[in-house]
């Protein structure tokens, strides 16, 4: 037996702005609100993104984070910071390189080039 993975849930303190980040960075679409208290985000060719409210943010790093891919990297970045993203660091060599940012509520996730 084995299982598969179905949705990527992360805590907030504010389901409703951070699902409507994340669809507007994904192209996703809300697909199940909850008064705010768990929004549920279907991303094109993905994994569903589920946002859950909670009274306090997980303090330090968050252990779990999301790897998304962009065709033209730098250019993505860009947008991804224009949109509210933070800046961790610039990562890797000229063989492989990534970005480490932060989206609106502090969790981290890294962009990477399409491959």
């Amino acid at each position: 037996m084995t299982v598969t993975p179905a949705m990527i849930t992360c805590d907030t303190t504010d389901a409703t702005a951070l699902a409507t980040w994340w669809a507007e960075q994904t192209g996703g679409t809300i697909t199940e609100e909850n008064e705010g208290w768990y929004v549920i985000v279907s991303v094109p060719g993905g994994p569903l993104l589920a946002f859950q409210k909670v009274d306090e943010p997980t303090p330090g790093k968050n252990r779990l984070h999301l790897d998304v891919v962009a065709d033209d990297l730098d250019a993505e970045v860009e947008r991804l910071r224009g949109a509210g993203a933070g800046l961790v660091a610039e990562r890797g060599d000229e063989s492989f390189r990534w970005v480490t940012l932060t989206d609106p509520a502090g969790n981290e996730f890294c962009v990477a080039p399409r491959s």
